[in-house]
């Protein structure tokens, strides 16, 4: 929302004024036409992230008083229909934040979003080294970059596992153990939503099978059988009440205190657990969950957790690639986010954030996991296609309500999915 302070400044205007804004593109601010240059700036976010954002924003205007932001901001659902629409029809924001999976979706020849490398003399892109910005970059062209780093982390309320006399699980054999003395309350040991248990259940296949789930050129590395292996394991899972049925995961469990745990982003950390902190739980990011206990991380995967991107159509780069810069590498704005988004990737940002001993906490922690891992392989965006795990859950539930049998379902699955997806 526009500031009453800024508001007030504009009514104070000598000069004819225009109307435009930073809760919304067409929302009313004031700017002066003949004086400033308009460029607009787009991501997603609950509220807390909208007002540091924003503040970030105002901040930067009162810096380059030349330079108006026009800001549109939303919930996750929704976001990506409307940037798809605008990205089709050449009216995305000059700046927007952007999923790791849209590079390959609406840039395969990376001509789909500015170059980066071209705002050299605007961005300090040598805040961020050559094994981060690998991940925004098609066809040497800097499409992107990422903010900080992510992977699915396996959280556990260990006042509740304390209770039960339980060790912190480090195998799966552990939360197998863990169900069996705590579904007598109601308790699952551990829960995911739908995306995050399908990463769960992959990390557990390529373990058992000794494959990955892609080959290194992207194609489909999984069959039927591997599959099989797959939908069993999770079945197991829910009849020993490990988890809850994807289909019926709440968060508001993790608060209530049925679940002990959860598998979730970083970036979620904060999210899911920040109620049980508040309380008084001591709430851990375990190692990545293992066969034997060894080799964490082996079967997980990381990825960028959020990037910006500079539109290819933006009429003024110069003012865009300034304010990219602000977002990513400025002490003002890395200060208000904290570790919000993760972990920053910038050196600059990062410096910032550990001189205000901002670097603590249960995102912090489960982000040092991940840094201290070296068995993370990286995300490919296919696994994150939702039409790809409703697809596999769908016949998980054929299976588990025996509406198809096993081998059966899983044939027609991986038909499916090489047809679609691959």
């Amino acid at each position: 929302m526009l500031s009453s302070k800024r508001l007030l400044a504009g009514l104070c205007s000598l000069m004819m004024l225009t109307v435009t804004g930073c809760s919304n593109y067409n929302s009313p601010v004031i700017t002066q036409q003949s004086e400033q240059t308009e460029i607009s700036l787009s991501w997603w976010g609950n509220d807390g992230r909208n007002q540091y954002t924003i503040e970030a924003v105002e901040e930067f205007e009162r810096l380059h008083p030349d330079i108006k932001v026009n800001c549109s901001y939303s919930e996750w659902s929704g976001y990506e229909a409307r940037a798809r629409v605008q990205m089709i029809s050449d009216t995305e924001a000059d700046v927007m934040q952007i999923n790791y999976g849209w590079i390959s979706q609406y840039s395969p020849d990376g001509l789909g979003y500015y170059d980066i490398n071209d705002l050299y003399e605007d961005f300090a892109i040598e805040n961020f080294s050559e094994d981060v910005l690998r991940y925004g970059i098609v066809d040497g062209h800097q499409n992107a970059i990422p903010i900080a780093m992510n992977a699915e982390t396996v959280y556990i309320n260990k006042t509740i596992y304390d209770k039960y006399g339980l060790d912190v699980p480090k195998t799966w054999d552990d939360l197998f153990k863990a169900a069996s003395v705590m579904s007598k309350d109601g308790i699952y040991p551990l829960s995911a939503a739908a995306k995050s248990m399908w990463l769960y259940l992959i990390a557990y296949t390529e373990q058992a099978q000794h494959k990955t789930f892609l080959k290194s050129d992207g194609s489909l590395n999984f069959n039927a059988a591997d599959f099989q292996v797959m939908i069993e394991f999770y079945k197991r899972l829910v009849d020993e009440k490990v988890f809850p049925q994807v289909d019926f995961y709440e968060r508001v469990q993790l608060d209530n205190e049925l679940y002990a745990g959860s598998v979730a982003w970083i970036s979620d950390a904060q999210n899911y657990f920040g109620t049980a902190i508040e309380n008084g739980r001591e709430i851990v990011a375990a190692d990545y969950t293992t066969i034997d206990g060894k080799n964490p991380g082996e079967g997980w995967y990381a990825k960028p957790a959020t990037m910006y991107a500079v539109s290819k159509n933006t009429e003024h780069p110069k003012e865009a690639g300034m304010l990219l810069d602000f977002l990513m590498n400025s002490s003002e704005m890395a200060v208000l986010q904290g570790i919000e988004k993760g972990i920053p990737l910038s050196s600059s940002a990062k410096r910032a954030i550990e001189s205000e001993g901002l670097l603590t906490g249960i995102q912090y922690e489960a982000s040092q996991v991940m840094e201290n891992c070296e068995n993370l392989s990286e995300l490919n965006p296919v696994l994150e296609k939702s039409g790809l795990i409703d697809d596999f859950f769908a016949t998980a539930n054929d299976v588990m309500y025996e509406v198809t049998p096993v081998e059966d379902a899983c044939n027609a699955f991986v038909e499916k999915i090489r047809n679609d997806y691959f």
